[in-house]
């Protein structure tokens, strides 16, 4: 079993043309040897954003705190605090921060898939 805090948990930074303010942590992975799932937290910085890209696999998202807005098919979505997302796998997508303070949203996956 792992108790911990996410803020606790390694963080990789990613800030390039293609994404932008995002800071992705495994907080629930293949080294706490979880067989079906990874759970992912990611926080989007003011103005940030995610690459817009499509994979085989789908994604379960939970939005934890502040404003975001997703893309799905050609529109963006806006979601916030509470909000859950299903994105199908081979659906084009992308995250940005909708507001003025940190977007924060858990992401899963399924095991087998690059982490991060």
């Amino acid at each position: 079993m792992k108790i911990k805090q996410y803020t606790e948990v390694p963080s990789k930074q990613f800030d390039n043309q293609s994404a932008r303010g995002v800071t992705g942590r495994v907080v629930i992975g293949k080294a706490d040897d979880a067989k079906n799932f990874c759970m992912r937290v990611f926080t989007i910085a003011p103005g940030g954003f995610s690459p817009r890209h499509s994979h085989e696999w789908e994604h379960e998202i939970f939005v934890h705190s502040g404003t975001g807005k997703v893309y799905q098919n050609g529109e963006w979505r806006e979601v916030t605090s509470g909000t859950v997302v299903f994105i199908p796998g081979n659906e084009e997508h992308q995250l940005m921060n909708g507001g003025g303070e940190d977007f924060v949203f858990i992401c899963l996956i399924p095991s087998g898939v690059d982490e991060l």
